[in-house]
């Protein structure tokens, strides 16, 4: 019997970590696929969106209960569930329930009509906590999800960056989402994906708010006034010549008032640098329709792989001309001088112009 192909992973760092991995190989593994939600997530959304759909009235417990197929009690444990989720409801098992304030969730209800028209619309999935949307996309696309299906969670607890780093994903405060693409795309070509992704969400911060001033940090941050607001995180399963799956996870930092000290320096939110609350719903639909129109572009258009790459050095300011020290074999110092054919990083050192395959370029002052 014929040894199973090698499944390859590509990930470009998640928020706050740095760099590219680099390409490793592993050995797809025979297993049932791992569920991507738990029932009780699926009742805290049902439960959300039959308050939202009666904001204007209390609805009893019974009627809950009877709404989505559980007892009474369940109902009041599943409420006290999302209080500690941090949605707003009133009343109690005797009056029943009302939502207070119409809630800035990313339900599919709430969002799939944002995004009609675009391969994003018809497969959301949403959580309320989960450990890595990427994990679940990956999982999910393994087992056969159909591209266009994306992931969002409030939380994240185990939020995945470059090596053993975490994403700080505070709750209900970022927008942590990942989807599944199948592009007809060789391997060594998908880095291109993720310089789309910077792109995408360039455009979606425009359409908001176009004052906002955006810097793209190769390979997969973006910056505000020289600070991180959010990271791209692009996995892939492929054979060698041919891709099965994408999974493109976006860690954007929307309402965070505060980091963690060992954040502070290094990380901003858009309310911190705008000074003003943002809808999560309506900057996570305008991410998705710029997306769509990014890849779409990508994988029917030949011309459109050298504006990708000719944009993205345009909105960066470190891609060219930029001081940097690479994290990369050994370590060396030098000066960028843009992106080659496939989006990788050229330096220019003092032995020559050197291409940045896997490192962090980190810049120097």
């Amino acid at each position: 019997m014929s040894e199973p192909p090698a499944t390859i992973v590509v990930s470009a760092a998640l928020l706050h970590n740095f760099g590219i991995k680099k390409i490793r190989k592993i050995r797809d593994r025979k297993q049932a696929a791992k569920p991507v939600a738990a029932p009780v997530d699926e009742h805290l959304g049902k439960i959300v969106r039959l308050l939202t759909t009666y904001a204007t009235v209390v609805v009893s417990g019974t009627k809950i209960a009877s709404e989505i197929g559980t007892s009474r009690s369940e109902v009041w444990r599943l409420v006290q569930a999302l209080r500690a989720l941090g949605v707003d409801i009133t009343g109690h098992p005797a009056t029943g329930y009302q939502l207070k304030s119409m809630p800035d969730l990313l339900l599919p209800e709430i969002l799939g009509p944002l995004v009609q028209g675009t391969i994003f619309s018809k497969h959301i999935r949403h959580f309320f906590k989960i450990g890595s949307t990427n994990t679940a996309a990956m999982e999910a696309a393994g087992a056969g999800a159909p591209e266009g299906s994306v992931f969002l969670a409030e939380q994240q607890t185990a939020g995945r960056g470059r090596g053993a780093n975490q994403w700080h994903s505070a709750r209900s405060a970022g927008i942590y989402c990942s989807v599944v693409l199948r592009p007809a795309l060789p391997p060594s070509e998908v880095l291109v994906l993720a310089l789309a992704g910077g792109l995408a969400v360039q455009a979606a911060l425009r359409e908001i708010d176009s004052r906002v001033q955006v810097d793209l940090k190769w390979p997969n941050d973006l910056l505000i006034g020289g600070k991180k607001f959010c990271g791209i995180l692009t996995e892939m399963n492929a054979e060698v010549t041919r891709v099965r799956h994408v999974v493109a996870g976006f860690g954007i930092n929307v309402n965070q008032a505060s980091f963690p000290p060992e954040l502070a320096l290094t990380a901003t939110s858009l309310r911190l640098a705008t000074g003003s609350r943002w809808s999560r719903v309506e900057l996570c639909g305008a991410l998705l329709k710029s997306l769509d129109s990014e890849y779409r572009s990508l994988v029917e258009n030949p011309e459109a792989r050298s504006s990708i790459l000719r944009r993205f050095q345009e909105q960066s300011s470190s891609v060219r001309g930029c001081r940097v020290y690479v994290e990369e074999s050994g370590g060396f110092e030098g000066v960028t001088e843009g992106l080659d054919a496939r989006g990788f990083l050229q330096v220019r050192t003092a032995q020559g112009l050197r291409t940045v395959l896997s490192g962090t370029a980190r810049v120097k002052a």
